[in-house]
């Protein structure tokens, strides 16, 4: 194993050890609580071809892959971590939360022996200052595919993920290469070999590209680093994952169509025009999948049900994104988690209003909105990823999540859209809100949540009424998403930092009183999110 690799188990052994806080013996006291909702995850692959079939033993084994090294990067080697559990509930829950820190509960400790999680986990080393990282003068450092480690004398250096995962990346490398022997679309075989050549040289540009130039290959698969949430301290760091997908024809011939209105709609937006100057690329697809694995990442605790990608801010703009919609994925929160909240959350007379067509078209053009705005500052700032550093997730997913509302309105009002009634958009969109907001301040998705629920308190988008419940006000909720699009549009154009920092920690909190509403939707046992049974048995490939 390489040396950066065991530094990282090191320093985790190192830096975590203590003796338990009263928040850790919560934690522990709390974990068996039945917050996750177990689900099959399956898909029908009778149509797949037998090279097809055989194909998916192959990427299954590179999504496995990326699950090892994800390991590495949130808290160390799995084996030596997982053994040294010897209550078996714990040891699932820890393998669930790919560590010793409660993803859902605000990255609380629940394993003995551990403290606070590290902000950077395992991409930087624990006893790093943010002072001396800015001090250290490599154009490297803040590559999305670098860790950051010491030398001999003690001095920060950059290494490659390419090089501290050698022994990894050369077997995802090879198991990608046989799947693309045995692919039936051209070009699926050809992103395949270029994602293999990726791993080994952390350049992803021409495979980024290549992915985006698919269009009729019926199995997919995302793999490799992706997501940056994972890095606390910065939001610099790439972490490694994979889906592995079948596509839903049918249904993405129904998204097709509104690829085509982007383009308008970016120059529509509610803000100033020097905040919509760029254009992203127009060779947008639009696509509807069941997903059936999940692995590293992506598959620590709260689950993805949408893919926004490649996040690359040239690649968006040259050539665009693909917009992933994981049908199955988002049907079950829908019905283990979303409609069990709407019974108790939202007002009577408007749960006929929450409904799984307005979920999956919410969460549709969240994931289109990723690419819309800008994704370079106004002011000579660099990127705006760069520019709000560990902010930028949380402001990310609130733009996409505000901008997506805009968008249906706006589509709605041209007369674009019409697969759900308006009023459908909004009152789900509320009761997702209270999905969302319980995966706690270190979820940027929950962040993103809190913030936009205190700001629609403030404009009175929404009442609670005497019985407990919510009822969303239409034209105020209208009014409110304008005005919150235009907000966060602005922040992120002009890379304000501070800005951010100060919305976060003054409205990215939980009021009393909805504190006590979800403590209510806890006691009910109404899970948080959902966990899966996965792998080739589930397919009948094994």
């Amino acid at each position: 194993m390489y040396l950066a690799v065991l530094l990282v188990v090191l320093a985790f052994n190192s830096c975590c050890n203590g003796s338990k806080t009263a928040e850790q013996e919560s934690a522990e006291s709390t974990y068996p609580i039945k917050k996750y909702a177990t689900v099959k995850l399956t898909a029908d692959i009778s149509h797949l071809s037998d090279n097809q079939k055989e194909m998916l033993t192959y990427l299954f084994k590179a999504a496995d892959v990326m699950d090892d090294i994800f390991w590495m990067e949130n808290i160390g080697e799995k084996s030596a971590f997982l053994n040294s559990i010897k209550n078996p509930e714990l040891k699932n829950y820890a393998k669930i939360n790919y560590g010793a820190w409660d993803e859902l509960n605000n990255l609380a400790p629940f394993i003995e022996g551990y403290g606070p999680k590290p902000p950077g986990a395992g991409f930087y080393p624990h006893d790093m200052s943010r002072e001396e990282f800015e001090a250290f003068d490599n154009p490297d450092k803040t590559s999305l595919y670098t860790l950051i480690r010491r030398n001999e004398q003690a001095k920060l250096k950059v290494v490659w993920y390419h090089t501290a995962f050698k022994t990894q990346v050369e077997k995802a490398a090879g198991l990608l290469k046989k799947a693309a022997a045995l692919a039936d679309d051209p070009g699926f075989a050809n992103y395949l070999n270029l994602r293999a050549a990726a791993l080994l040289t952390d350049d992803y540009f021409e495979s980024d590209m290549a992915w985006l130039e698919m269009k009729n290959n019926l199995v997919d698969i995302v793999v490799g680093p992706i997501e940056n949430y994972t890095d606390g301290l910065f939001g610099y760091k790439a972490a490694h994952e994979s889906f592995i997908l079948i596509k839903d024809v049918e249904w993405s011939n129904k998204l097709a169509k509104y690829a085509a209105f982007l383009p308008q709609l970016q120059t529509e937006l509610p803000v100033d025009p020097v905040y919509k100057q760029e254009t992203p690329g127009s060779d947008v697809d639009l696509n509807a999948y069941d997903v059936v694995y999940y692995a590293g990442d992506c598959n620590m605790a709260g689950k993805t049900i949408a893919i926004n990608l490649p996040n690359d801010e040239k690649v968006q703009l040259e050539k665009g994104t693909r917009k992933l919609q994981l049908k199955n994925a988002m049907r079950a929160k829908f019905d283990e988690i979303l409609l069990p909240i709407s019974k108790m959350l939202i007002a009577p007379d408007q749960r006929k209003y929450i409904t799984f067509d307005a979920f999956f078209s919410n969460t549709m053009f969240h994931e289109v909105s990723h690419g819309m705005g800008v994704k370079n500052t106004i002011n000579g700032k660099g990127p705006a990823r760069k520019a709000l550093k560990e902010k930028y997730s949380a402001i990310e997913e609130g733009k996409a999540d505000i901008l997506g509302l805009y968008l249906v309105t706006k589509l709605h009002e041209m007369g674009e859209f019409s697969e759900t009634d308006l009023m459908d958009n909004y009152v789900t969109f509320m009761a997702g809100i209270f999905r969302s907001v319980r995966f706690g301040a270190s979820s940027a998705h929950g962040m993103a949540n809190m913030l936009r629920f205190n700001f629609f308190l403030e404009k009175g988008a929404f009442v609670r009424n005497e019985d407990g419940t919510y009822s969303t006000d239409f034209e105020k909720m209208k009014e409110a998403s304008k005005l919150l699009t235009r907000k966060i549009l602005k922040m992120q154009g002009d890379g304000d930092y501070e800005a951010a920092k100060s919305w976060i920690e003054t409205q990215g909190n939980i009021p009393v009183q909805l504190q006590a509403d979800l403590d209510r939707v806890n006691k009910a046992g109404i899970p948080v999110d959902v966990v899966f049974e996965q792998g080739l048995e589930m397919l009948g490939l094994k």
